[in-house]
């Protein structure tokens, strides 16, 4: 599974907010230098997390209480969507849509790759003090 460019800067730019407080809630200019995406698109990006009531944005951007503890799974379906992962009904739609397989396949596979994501939150991503201290992480195992 590949998140598109867009949820990739939201994803992003709720991990920089959910770091430790600062003396003053970043700008989005700030922001986008810090998550290294154009202005333009994290504008976007923010505008869609305010509109999810994950962001807030008054003299800067901060995290609203469900933006510190979000699902990640949630907010991937969110700012995602569900719709199938190939263009099985595109125009014009698929020949083989009858009886190919695939398409139950790759839902099944997005179905488990959002389950992966459900029990993650937001503090599970940013817990450790290291990684905001630019020192090395841990090995996944």
């Amino acid at each position: 599974m590949r998140l598109t460019k867009s949820t990739d800067l939201a994803l992003r730019v709720i991990l920089h907010l959910a770091r430790p407080a600062r003396a003053e809630p970043p700008a989005s200019g700030e922001v986008a230098l810090a998550v290294g995406g154009p202005r333009a698109e994290v504008e976007v990006a923010v505008g869609r997390l305010r509109g999810l009531g994950v962001v807030a944005a008054g003299a800067g951007l901060t995290l609203t209480d469900l933006g510190r503890t979000a699902s990640v799974g949630w907010l991937v379906r969110e700012l995602e969507g569900v719709g199938d992962v190939v263009g099985c009904q595109d125009d014009p739609p698929c020949p083989l849509l009858g009886p190919c397989r695939l398409r139950g396949v790759l839902r099944r596979a997005q179905d488990a790759f959002l389950a992966t994501l459900d029990p993650v939150t937001v503090p599970d991503l940013v817990a450790d003090a290291r990684w905001w201290l630019g020192l090395p992480m841990p090995s996944a195992r």
